[in-house]
């Protein structure tokens, strides 16, 4: 869903829109009325027409206001000119009672970025399509909630329906008070509830509905001022101290002087200053330098924000004991081989690779410990233990070698043009996760490094074309998008990876 009408600007004397959506019985008609109501009390101009639509969800009743900004007296006399129906794009306020039926007007054009605000209620009617999968048929919240925070001004979202359950109203007079809380209508608190008040039955509950909704975005109002005046007061975190800190803490501090000097060269082929390729540099070069390992998972699953994390995800109490956290590992061969000298894990990795051309499954030792236990505790309190090992082990002697293979197409590609050494820098992105998955962003970077990075073609073109196969790798595991970015290029396609065909005996049927 995506809103392709670009809005006009606005005027300052251009009527306020406000668009109403509400699905059959959810009083949307009456949100509309005291929207109305609420504005000749206040001495505004308003209009309010509607769109009817089929009860629930093979329709819903849309309610199209517009209320100009200035009182009938500071018009002096003169009559604005209202619209009947609302325009894509210039919308200033939508108001929906369920988050799938905002998702669908979203979708329709109704919301801009530049002008619209929402205020929605998080909850869901499941529409007749959700209702009729034979699994779990229901649209991804998340997704939906996305959609409206990417393509609104600014939104407004809370469960506006268990509000009004608790008040023992309807949902219109929480979305009313939802309304006088943002500031979106130039009217004040006690006109709102003037006009609930001549609305005859439930007067009292309408006036909790609205009063709650009320608070709950003034206060979150509040609370996102006061953090902005905290954030606006306090230096942001220097990003290249955190990312030492972490290559320190992942190794030593001999550790974070290497993280120094591969910057420095970065920031001395830009001419001695951090420029665009050193700020790049940054944080990709710690992620790669504090790559993930046996001895790295063992610190992670006895970090103490783990367990308190695991504490309040089970509901546990202050005072209660935590029972038991139990972590699954199967380490196979590369993990044990990566803490091994380099001929001993050579020759540990090749006899592992016999096995699999011979149809074996890959050796690995399944392990299941409890960190609660003092015999888990202590395994894993081992495992880190082997932190300085790491030095000395195969892989780390593997990574440092392939970094400083990037590190010097880097160093070279800035000292050509920035444009390329910032390329070759974002390639940074490709190095992530763990195991067969980490290998293949490796083997993507260097191949791009291999074939892309220097040639005949120039420094425009190798940059669009390293910046191609980078997104290009990101979007497909696959690889097949890679593969077909490199053929257009004309260089050489990824070789594929050996893959042992596996054949297993069957009983035949009876």
């Amino acid at each position: 869903m995506n809103s392709t009408v670009t809005p006009a600007p606005r005027a300052p004397d251009a009527p306020i829109s406000i668009l109403v959506c509400a699905l059959g019985g959810e009083g949307g008609g009456v949100l509309a009325e005291w929207l109305y109501l609420t504005a000749v009390r206040a001495g505004h101009a308003v209009q309010s027409t509607s769109i009817p639509g089929v009860a629930q969800r093979t329709g819903a009743t849309t309610y199209y206001i517009e209320v100009h900004p200035r009182t009938l007296v500071e018009l002096d006399g003169r009559r604005p000119i209202f619209s009947l129906s609302p325009v894509p794009g210039e919308i200033d306020l939508l108001l929906s009672s369920e988050l799938l039926e905002t998702a669908r007007h979203v979708g329709n054009g109704m919301v801009s970025p530049e002008r619209t605000l929402v205020i929605s209620s998080t909850s869901r009617t499941l529409t007749t399509t959700e209702k009729m999968q034979l699994g779990d048929g229901r649209s991804d919240d998340a997704a939906l909630l996305s959609v409206l925070q990417r393509h609104a001004r600014a939104t407004e979202l809370l469960d506006f329906n268990a509000m009004a359950r608790q008040a023992g109203t309807v949902i219109s007079a929480v979305l009313l008070g939802a309304v006088a809380a943002s500031g979106a209508l130039p009217f004040a608190r006690t006109l709102y509830e003037e006009t609930i008040r001549e609305g005859g039955l439930g007067v009292q509950a309408s006036l909790r509905g609205f009063a709650a909704a009320f608070d709950a975005i003034s206060a979150r109002r509040a609370q996102q001022a006061m953090m902005e005046q905290v954030l606006a007061a306090t230096p942001a975190p220097d990003l290249r101290t955190l990312a030492r800190q972490r290559v320190v803490q992942y190794q030593d501090e001999a550790y974070g002087r290497l993280y120094d000097q591969r910057l420095a060269r970065i920031e001395a082929a830009e001419g001695g200053r951090a420029g665009p390729v050193t700020q790049e540099m940054v944080r990709w070069l710690a992620l790669w330098m504090a790559f993930d390992d046996i001895v790295n998972v063992a610190g992670l699953k006895l970090a103490k924000s783990r367990m308190e994390r695991v504490r309040r995800e089970v509901g546990v109490k202050e005072g209660e004991l935590l029972v038991g956290v139990y972590d699954h590992f199967k380490p196979g061969v590369p993990e044990f081989a990566a803490l091994l000298p380099e001929g001993l894990a050579n020759r540990l990795l090749a006899w592992d690779r016999r096995r699999t051309a011979k149809g074996q499954e890959p050796w690995a030792l399944p392990l299941k410990l409890g960190a609660h236990s003092i015999h888990g505790a202590f395994a894993l309190r081992f495992l880190m233990m082997l932190k300085g090992q790491r030095r000395r082990g195969h892989r780390f002697a593997l990574e440092q070698k392939l970094i400083e293979q990037w590190l010097a197409a880097v160093e070279r590609g800035t000292r050509e043009a920035p444009a390329l050494g910032l390329g070759l820098a974002r390639c940074g992105r490709l190095i992530k996760g763990y195991g067969s998955t980490n290998d293949r962003g490796k083997d993507n970077l260097l191949h791009i490094i291999e074939h892309l990075a220097t040639g005949p073609r120039s420094v425009a073109e190798r940059t669009q074309l390293i910046d191609a196969a980078r997104e290009a790798a990101l979007a497909d595991e696959a690889g097949r998008k890679l593969n077909e970015t490199l053929a257009a290029a004309g260089a050489p396609p990824k070789p594929p990876r050996a893959q042992p065909l596996r054949f297993y005996k069957r009983k035949p049927s009876a």
